[in-house]
């Protein structure tokens, strides 16, 4: 894992301001965003560091569109960067949320009002397909195609088809992965 770069205070507000601004679609469909912003604009994280906190963030409670970016602007800036990175992504959603259901509550009825949130969806699910490809070659890159195919597979049966909640099976795979190497060292100790 590389060391994360030091990101300017005005540079990590604007970036998450943007995230803010064109986040439509809530948290899950922020993440790319973020990627795009955080790894691939500014190079503050590699892919990896990013996928780590994109996994450790899924594992705890509440929103990830908030917790996201706080933890990247406390890892890139510090107890500062932290507030400004979750005030920068907030205040733009807060300001539109308010314009937003003010202008629908007053013209509901109108056909494209309706249509705009629907137009949205396929751009989302564009979105999500991409960093899903992302995360497939990087899983098997790390693990090859077999191992995760069947993390995959196992991991979707849990999820719909027992229901099992995906902050468990995440939480479940980090304990593991924390387990394994302290197994490892065990076995070799005796």
């Amino acid at each position: 894992m590389t060391a994360s770069r030091k990101a300017p205070l005005g540079a990590l507000f604007w970036a998450f301001t943007r995230i803010g601004l064109l986040g439509f679609g809530g948290g899950p469909a922020m993440i790319p965003l973020v990627q795009q912003e955080v790894v691939k604009r500014h190079a503050w994280l590699s892919d990896e560091e990013f996928a780590d906190i994109l996994a450790i963030g899924n594992t705890l409670p509440g929103p990830i569109a908030t917790k996201m970016p706080g933890y990247i602007g406390y890892r890139v800036a510090g107890s500062l960067g932290c507030l400004v990175a979750v005030i920068a992504v907030i205040l733009p959603m807060i300001v539109a949320m308010i314009a937003l259901l003010t202008v629908f509550s007053r013209y509901r009825d109108v056909a494209w009002i309706r249509g705009m949130g629907q137009a949205v969806v396929p751009v989302v699910m564009v979105m999500m397909g991409q960093l899903t490809l992302d995360f497939w070659h990087k899983s098997r890159l790390a693990l090859g195609w077999i191992a995760s195919l069947a993390l995959a597979a196992t991991s979707g049966a849990l999820i719909y088809l027992i229901g099992v909640h995906p902050g468990l099976i995440i939480g479940a795979l980090l304990a593991a992965a924390l387990l394994r190497p302290a197994l490892r060292r065990k076995e070799a100790t005796q």
